[in-house]
């Protein structure tokens, strides 16, 4: 069995999706019926659903997708981490139907202008209301960000920080500095995992190769270890640099198979509570 930690769907006709430029092949519909027979081909029967933009709305319809789909054991969901009442929030959202598969909460701290937005105070407040509900961090953040990202970590000890996309090294260009250093800092927390995703879209989309993401991988995989490694698609995402099964295939190219038990089924299952 395989557990896809990563994925996102959307409906532009109910929303649109601000961050697809015009003319991209990502600038359509994807729906759970898109991704249920790639993932099922490739062995995939528990997925990670994860927000895309920062709206209320889109949390409720990720739980009523997942209560719907057998497919969706867990949503990663956005609340906003500043609001006052956020606890009194997350509980609303778990009270929803669907509220079960609510295991996580991201922001697009990616986005945000102050690299060192995760200590705020008030989204210390948001962090720690997360952790009091027994949620998880998503991290999904740029490499500069990474210093933050540890310092919130070891504020927060009983949060578990889920590091996304390996925090977008620039592997297109083979440069592994800053980020290395950053990366292995953030790992030294015991409450960080990462996930094996993102990488494609990384590398250079028209032309790379699992060498390529290699020295990347080897790095997460060193630090973490495979017990705080999960496998992430990232679909449809990755689209633009490959299909979901060749993502797949890639990480398991770059995985031990003593390891892949726990990267791609245990990792996610525990974190994320599935």
């Amino acid at each position: 069995m395989t557990v896809d930690a990563h994925h996102h769907v959307w409906d532009l006709s109910v929303r649109d999706q601000d961050w697809i430029a015009e003319g991209s092949p990502i600038r359509r519909d994807f729906t759970v019926a898109d991704l249920a027979p790639e993932a099922h081909a490739a062995g995939v029967d528990r997925t990670v659903l994860v927000q895309t933009i920062t709206v209320p709305e889109e949390t409720p319809e990720f739980l009523a997708l997942a209560a719907a789909h057998d497919l969706i054991a867990g949503v990663v969901g956005w609340t906003d981490l500043t609001r006052p009442d956020v606890a009194d929030e997350l509980a609303r959202l778990r009270e929803l139907p669907g509220g079960q598969y609510l295991k996580g909460i991201r922001h697009q701290v990616q986005g945000e202008p102050d690299p060192q937005w995760l200590l705020r105070a008030d989204v210390r407040r948001g962090l720690a209301a997360v952790a009091d509900a027994g949620l998880v961090y998503d991290l999904v953040v740029l490499p500069h960000q990474l210093s933050a990202c540890a310092k919130a970590a070891a504020d927060h000890p009983d949060l578990t920080f889920v590091l996304d996309h390996l925090g977008k090294p620039p592997i297109a260009s083979g440069a592994r500095e800053p980020w290395a250093t950053a990366v292995r800092t953030l790992a030294d927390r015991p409450n960080t995992v990462c996930k094996l995703s993102g990488m494609v879209t990384e590398a250079d989309p028209g032309s790379w190769t699992v060498d390529d993401l290699r020295p990347y991988a080897e790095v997460v995989l060193d630090a973490f270890g495979p017990d705080r490694l999960m496998f992430g698609s990232d679909w449809p995402v990755c689209t633009l640099a490959a299909t979901y099964t060749e993502v797949l295939d890639a990480a398991h190219e770059l995985t031990a198979p003593a390891d892949r038990i726990q990267i791609f089924e245990t990792t996610a299952t525990r974190v994320y509570d599935l």
